[in-house]
């Protein structure tokens, strides 16, 4: 009797420490995690996702992002007027209220596609920063014998999810028509610059952490089951050995 005693209370403390312990999938998941956080939060605010051939002299474009262009020399697309002909220059936000005649191009700056890919980048940057108070929780609060464990993970899951996904729809529709001819000009000279390589990495590292937090729910559910099985099996055997 005492030899199955000792059995239970060393099988019980060892499932007791397995529940505690986080998953290599959440570990792993922290990491890329990381990754995503850092590179769509660089992306989401550096103007360099269309950047022109520095070896080009006579380029019109410098670079632009999300939210700022950098031009070298270029003639508002509006104006026909030859004798007041006006020329950007310098690096600008894209609601700069202060640069005159800025404002009256923003339909050239910012078009439908543009519109789009700040709208979906968008919403993956507040997916991530809001998986990252989830993610802090997470590591530094929230162990896995709690109760709300398992909810957090699989809503932090489903967060970066989204967010990978809009991430994704952002980059492509860039990718698709941010190089096209009639926008920008030189376009046979411009090339996707690091900003959005970093956004792309970016996005496919979100879609890596949403996917190993999904595991990581997984495993952690099989771990309370198993736990909770244990438990009856333990509560059910003594029973049967008081009749010996």
């Amino acid at each position: 009797m005492c030899c199955f005693v000792d059995r239970c209370h060393s099988e019980a403390f060892l499932q007791v420490y397995q529940i505690k312990k986080r998953s290599l999938a959440g570990n792993v998941a922290i990491g890329f995690f990381v990754v995503a956080f850092v590179l769509i939060a660089v992306a989401f605010s550096t103007p360099s996702w269309l950047v022109s051939d520095y070896r080009i002299t006579g380029a019109k474009l410098d670079r632009l992002g999300l939210w700022t262009h950098c031009f070298r020399s270029l003639s508002d697309p509006y104006s026909y007027d030859r004798a007041h002909h006006r020329f950007f220059v310098g690096c600008r936000w894209i609601y700069d209220p202060f640069t005159t005649g800025y404002d009256e191009i923003r339909g050239f700056l910012v078009p439908d596609f543009m519109v789009a890919t700040q709208f979906f980048f968008t919403l993956c940057f507040i997916s991530v920063l809001l998986g990252a108070v989830l993610t802090l929780i997470y590591f530094l609060c929230c162990g896995p014998d709690q109760k709300q464990h398992i909810t957090l993970i699989t809503l932090n899951a489903w967060l970066l999810l989204a967010g990978g996904i809009s991430g994704a729809i952002a980059v492509i529709v860039f990718a698709v028509l941010g190089n096209k001819n009639g926008w920008m000009p030189g376009h046979e000279n411009n090339f996707f610059g690091w900003s959005f390589a970093l956004a792309c990495i970016g996005v496919l590292a979100s879609l890596v952490a949403a996917t190993l937090f999904f595991v990581d729910a997984y495993v952690q559910r099989r771990k309370k089951k198993r736990m909770t099985e244990s438990q009856s099996r333990f509560e059910m055997e003594p029973e049967q050995h008081k009749g010996w």
